[in-house]
């Protein structure tokens, strides 16, 4: 675990829960010091704190990806919802606004590996399990392996990026609000819904041909998103596997008798 904040009182405090918590940590001040640590001793989950002297917690956090895949939860100071959001962009996987409690902060980073080890599954699905390789739409997802290819290209994924398209996969055809899908992969009640709009749009510039106009994950006006797409051969045996209603609404996204229509009108903080 490496913590990094130019602030040692809040560096010795995060550090000190996750000590007790049952982590090693390394601790770096400023953006240098973390990419030397993490160059060192590749960590399971770096803490990094966005307003860095020098080079910010953004750069660092581009830096960090560009050498390969580790989760990033940040630090940001509350009302800094741009900063937040760039973030999340570069490839954080989740973030704590200051102050914060030092127990949430935790249980975040534990939200975060725990997801990375096993990823997401929907209370009572019957589809495709999370050790089960899926193959759709060009796309084949392996769990365990956390690996994710598209037409034979590996795509890099952060965790909740890999999280989520496994959990479209295994739901395709259902419509899904940000809400629940908050709730789902990322496991939390409540939280800034952005977060789901900012991984999507990610997500389809990773999967799509042409992310401006996606045909994957559609967005469903006034409710959320939805995968489309038909199985590959290798799945097309588990299709009759999945639950009534997701049978009943992969014919057309929405529910059987619904015909007021599900995408009638645009949502609030939906996007494209």
């Amino acid at each position: 675990m490496l913590v990094v904040d130019d602030d040692p009182t809040v560096a010795e405090v995060v550090a000190g829960y996750l000590g007790r918590a049952g982590f090693a940590v390394d601790r770096a001040a400023d953006g240098p010091g973390a990419l030397a640590s993490a160059a060192a001793r590749r960590p399971d989950l770096v803490v990094l704190d966005l307003m860095l002297p020098g080079m910010d917690g953004l750069e660092v956090c581009r830096a960090l990806r560009d050498k390969g895949p580790v989760p990033v939860i940040m630090l940001t100071a509350r009302g800094d919802e741009e900063d937040r959001i760039l973030g999340l962009e570069i490839g954080a996987d989740d973030y704590v606004t200051k102050p914060f409690s030092p127990r949430e902060l935790v249980l975040r980073v534990e939200s975060v590996l725990r997801r990375g080890r096993t990823g997401p599954r929907a209370p009572g699905s019957s589809g495709p399990g999370p050790g089960d390789v899926t193959h759709r739409a060009g796309i084949a997802l392996d769990p365990l392996a956390r690996r994710a290819t598209r037409d034979g290209r590996e795509l890099a994924l952060t965790v909740r990026e890999f999280d989520l398209l496994a959990f479209l996969l295994r739901h395709p055809g259902v419509a899904f609000t940000r809400e629940e899908l908050m709730r789902e992969v990322w496991g939390w009640d409540f939280g800034d819904l952005s977060t789901v709009t900012v991984h999507v749009r990610r997500l389809r510039g990773k999967v799509e041909e042409d992310p401006g106009a996606p045909r994957l994950i559609q967005t469903v006006w006034g409710i959320g998103y939805r995968f489309d797409a038909p199985p590959d051969a290798a799945d097309e045996g588990r299709r009759d596997e999945r639950r009534p209603d997701e049978r009943w609404r992969d014919e057309g996204g929405q529910d059987v008798g619904d015909d007021a229509g599900r995408d009638g009108g645009r949502g609030p903080g939906s996007d494209a």
